[in-house]
């Protein structure tokens, strides 16, 4: 049962800023698994219900939906080893991430927030969006009002193409989503002391509820992208 995050948690993200190195963490491996890992675990079974009666073929299993401490420095100039905050997602069941959909929750020191939205830049779902938004706005006009967005502290969040004309046919109230490279949605606002308690799991249940018919638009926008692609 999830009980909370603890502040041993948030201490072990703070240790693990100032120690990044593989032997501090081999050194404190066992209080990653036990103030960490475990407590994102127990959230994962507490929330895996709700996920389910949202979409049935969502990822449920708790290793596969938390990322790794581990970070890949493989690719970027910064070559610190481990993370120092966490998240987990929600998504189809063995969809590649690049491509998919999720519902996501992630815990820093500073922070804690989650939302739904694409993973970085979705290309051929957001022209599938556009498309939409020209010919049927409708369709995604119906999705915000029935998720109740915009609302103060959950807001549209992702980078944008400065240039994008924006065509005339487009609803006043789509024009922010339509020259989005990424899409997401994010509640902010949250007072980190929320995560130690219980109660944080009806606040990120109830979002998540709430925010199905944007999950149900983006993913069938992701469907049809993919599709496109495939010829």
């Amino acid at each position: 049962m999830f009980t909370g995050f603890t502040e041993e948690t948030i201490r072990f993200f703070l240790d693990l800023r100032f120690h990044n190195d593989i032997s501090y963490f081999k050194s404190h491996e066992d209080e990653y698994r036990r103030n960490v890992k475990e407590s994102f675990f127990s959230l994962i079974r507490e929330i895996g219900p709700t996920m389910r009666e949202i979409a049935n073929d969502i990822e449920l299993r708790p290793e596969k939906c938390l990322a790794r401490i581990r970070r890949d420095t493989r690719f970027t100039k910064d070559k610190t080893p481990f993370r120092d905050h966490l998240w987990l997602l929600f998504r189809r069941a063995a969809e590649p991430r690049e491509a998919s959909v999720m519902y996501w929750f992630e815990l820093s020191p500073e922070d804690v927030a989650w939302g739904v939205g694409f993973w970085g830049e979705n290309r051929p779902a957001m022209n599938v969006l556009r498309d939409s938004m020209v010919r049927k706005p409708s369709v995604f006009l119906a999705a915000l009002k029935k998720s109740r967005l915009p609302e103060e502290g959950m807001l549209l969040y992702g980078d944008s193409f400065q240039r994008m004309k924006i065509p005339n046919e487009v609803p006043e109230l789509l024009r922010d989503y339509y020259p989005r490279k990424s899409l997401y949605i994010k509640r902010t606002g949250v007072p980190l002391a929320k995560a130690y308690t219980p109660e944080l799991i009806s606040l990120v249940t109830k979002d998540f509820v709430r925010l199905q018919p944007m999950y149900q638009l983006l993913r069938s926008a992701a469907d049809e992208g993919v599709k496109k692609l495939e010829g």
